[in-house]
């Protein structure tokens, strides 16, 4: 009796030294900051105090084999939750702490084995085992959320919130029934953390994995609720909670039993034949029959209880993605004109966020933010809930659902043999597809890394380069959204080409030529920067994944053409409010402008923190006017035309323009929230007017501050969204050279663009990355060979 005592006081001991010894060790071979040590004795002690809490509530149990390999793996967990805290301070050891993970891991699958092999499975046993998993997601979870986003604490956090709303609801408290899929699933959880970690998959791949990870963890503890939800009342009335149906139920039970099951179905059905975005969503297209549907139910009833709800976890996984994969197909369609790349995509949640922020306000957007979390969270959840659901009630009525899957599979085969589209296996379809695309986009990194180096401007020195233009400003204009539907075929072209027609003839009153085409951008509807990094290295840049890799090349880029040319070289970005590596890093720009340092000190107009008159007089007042200096580059970023158009200025007297306060007592233009409110007409409109004042300040600046040494190269960065621009739209984008020096259009004869600001539709359409080639040709020597 004293040995078992002195026995189970002994374990939180060893187990307390065990963890200190294994901090000692991580502190004296990879070093271990203030924060690990403070974190790794702050959770030994907490483990060490369960453990003994744990004991003494079962005093008739005692520290089995399985237990002490248990407390092993709590050891490993407390150096995991060192190394992480130490990663917010200090560069850790990725590769340690992936292997620490993983053998905590594996130990997991050992310790519930030596337990059952010996016979000495106990509730404490098993208490301890889930604490120690819990434990481990949430050390791993929290290392994954700064490089994956807050939402990944989820999954270490989920356990800890069903413990704190165990106090207000007591029926939470009840113990469940062993489930080998909860195992499954927990397993799961610490695999996929463990790879985020390791940082093996690219970014985007990641993402989707872990959103599959927490919809099913989601459904695992959405299961543990309904059960013990269901049983409440014997909980309550302390009755012994057994794992059984009522014998009986009442009618009222039986209809809604039903209704969720005839609910199962028909959400599983829908999910399964949702057209894509290709096709008009409609009645009729959900009046399809999906042989998916019909092998998954052919399969489940014959399989057992375990691997079919294996089954129905890991196929409703599947189709909660294919799900959340199709509401993002029709998003991004609709603003981008492409579906959702499953690679380079999920990065853009964060520049979403903050895009909505800055045009509906916080609190709006974070309103907005939270729902759509919420939408996305159930589309996770519920088509594992559902078919777990359907794949039950079809094993308990075998008979009824194998005849009823084979009347419908003989209809899906005469449908198919017809032709019929109402024969659907669409999901299989996306399911490949999205695999094709992922396969695709991780392949692109290698068809950007060859292409990248193949550079005939690369080696050429600064004395011949941009001869052509010495001692000449040239200003790369880039007016956000500015896309062909400004100039041709919709209802606002006529007044902006009015604009533009105009201009011209002023512009060449005071001795300046225009010259027009078109660019094919490699972006629609957003997303500007990839469009500005196509222009700027003659290399098509589409995705996120691909600017991020461009970036940390040292590709040459027409600012750095410039800059090796001698010209000081600039960058204005009124809607920027951070620092902006790429900037110095890639583009080598002398100076940055943004929203910190600009000078203006107005009101905001939507997006656009201020207009562009403002932006184009503060480059004229910081920079152009300044004597004796060198000539400048600059790119500037007009962003009065960006969608949603809710505010558009009105043009000032360019000398009252100040630091903008002006604008607090001028009446805006244009106010409407037309296109955040489905008024698509509206939309239109306004963009159309916002474009109008972007083009009349860009004149109006050129023939106030021009002269014989300015040279504009004015363009769209992309097109505007479908909403705009209308389903099937081009990616063309109107480009004009505007100058006063006959030399400078002379050296561009031959590119055969059409007089004026506003280029007709034959004028002609190059690609956006074959300008900087093109340009540096036309001003500059015979380029380095190879």
């Amino acid at each position: 009796m004293r040995g078992w005592v002195q026995q189970r006081q002994a374990g939180p001991a060893i187990g307390l030294i065990a963890q200190l010894v294994l901090l000692a060790l991580l502190a004296a071979t990879v070093g271990l900051g203030t924060a690990g040590w403070l974190v790794g004795v702050g959770c030994a002690g907490t483990i060490t105090a369960a453990l003994g809490l744990g004991l003494a509530r079962h005093p008739r149990e005692r520290m089995e084999p399985a237990s002490w390999l248990t407390l092993g793996r709590a050891a490993l967990g407390v150096g995991v939750a060192a190394l992480t805290a130490d990663s917010f301070a200090r560069d850790t050891p990725v590769a340690l702490l992936v292997a620490v993970a993983s053998v905590a891991l594996a130990l997991d699958l050992v310790d519930g084995w030596i337990a059952r092999r010996t016979g000495t499975e106990s509730a404490l046993g098993a208490a301890f085992d889930g604490e120690v998993d819990a434990f481990l997601l949430l050390a791993l979870s929290v290392y994954a959320a700064p490089a994956y986003g807050a939402w990944v604490l989820a999954i270490g956090a989920a356990r800890y919130l069903f413990l704190v709303a165990q106090r207000p609801l007591p029926w939470l408290r009840a113990p469940l029934p062993p489930r080998r899929w909860r195992k499954v699933v927990t397993a799961v959880q610490g695999v996929v953390l463990t790879v985020a970690a390791a940082d093996v998959l690219p970014h985007g791949l990641m993402r989707a994995v872990l959103a599959l990870a927490v919809g099913l963890l989601a459904a695992s503890f959405g299961e543990c609720v309904w059960w013990l939800w269901r049983r409440r009342r014997a909980v309550e009335h302390h009755v012994p909670v057994v794992d059984v149906e009522p014998p009986h139920r009442g009618p009222l039970r039986t209809g809604i039993a039903t209704a969720l099951t005839v609910l199962a179905v028909l959400f599983v059905w829908a999910g399964l034949v949702a057209p894509d975005p290709a096709r008009v969503l409609t009645v009729g297209a959900f009046v399809r029959v999906p042989l998916e549907l019909l092998v998954v139910v052919a399969v489940a009833v014959v399989l057992p209880r375990t691997p079919r709800r294996v089954l129905a976890v890991v196929l409703g996984a599947v189709l909660a993605v294919l799900m959340v994969v199709k509401v993002l197909d029709f998003g991004f369609i609709a603003a981008f004109d492409r579906p959702f790349d499953p690679v380079s995509d999920s990065a853009y949640a964060g520049i979403g966020i903050e895009t909505l922020r800055d045009g509906v306000g916080r609190a709006s957007a974070n309103v907005l933010v939270v729902g759509i979390a919420v939408l996305f969270v159930a589309l996770l959840a519920l088509p594992v809930l559902a078919l777990l659901r359907v794949t039950r009630v079809a094993a308990g009525h075998r008979q009824w659902a194998l005849g009823a899957v084979a009347a419908l599979g003989v209809v899906w085969v005469a449908l198919r043999v017809v032709g019929a589209p109402a024969a659907s296996s669409s999901a299989a379809t996306l399911a490949t597809r999205e695999v094709e695309a992922v396969r695709t986009g991780l392949h692109a990194r290698e068809v950007l890394a060859e292409e990248i180096p193949r550079d005939r401007f690369k080696a050429t020195p600064g004395d011949r380069l941009l001869t052509g233009l010495r001692g000449k400003d040239v200003l790369l204009l880039f007016v956000e959204s500015y896309g062909r539907v400004a100039v041709q075929d919709s209802s606002f072209s006529p007044r902006v080409n009015a604009v533009l027609d105009r201009g011209t003839a002023e512009l060449k009153a005071d001795g300046f030529a225009s010259r027009s085409a078109f660019l094919s951008s490699s972006t629609f509807g957003g997303l500007s920067w990839l469009a500005h990094s196509t222009m700027q290295s003659g290399i098509r840049i589409g995705t996120q994944r691909g600017y991020d890799q461009l970036v940390k090349s040292d590709r040459l880029t027409l600012a750095t053409a410039f800059k090796r040319a001698g010209w000081r070289t600039l960058a204005e970005d009124p809607v920027n409010k951070r620092n902006w590596p790429e900037g110095s890093d890639f583009y080598h720009y002398d100076k940055v402008y943004d929203r910190r340092n600009i000078g203006y000190r107005g009101p905001g107009f939507g997006i656009a923190p201020m207009p562009d008159q403002f932006v184009l007089e503060a480059l004229q007042r910081h920079e152009l006017a300044k004597r004796d200096r060198r000539p400048v580059f600059a790119e500037v970023d007009l962003i009065t035309s960006h969608a949603p158009w809710t505010k558009i200025p009105r043009l000032v007297p360019w000398d009252d323009l100040g630091d903008g306060s002006i604008f607090s007592r001028v009446p805006v233009e244009e106010s409407t929230r037309a296109s955040l409110f489905g008024d698509a007409a509206r939309a239109r409109r306004a963009y159309g007017h916002s474009i109008e004042y972007s083009m009349r300040s860009i004149i109006e600046f050129v023939q106030r501050y021009g002269d014989k040494n300015t040279v504009v190269v004015l363009l769209g960065d992309h097109q505007p969204a479908t909403t705009v621009s209308g389903a099937g739209a081009s990616h063309d984008v109107p480009i004009s050279v505007i100058a006063r020096d006959p030399k400078v259009t002379d050296q561009i004869a031959g590119w055969r663009w059409q007089d004026g600001l506003h280029p007709s539709p034959k004028a002609p359409v190059w690609p956006m990355q074959s300008f900087r080639d093109r340009f540096l040709g036309a001003f500059g020597s015979t380029p380095a060979s190879h």
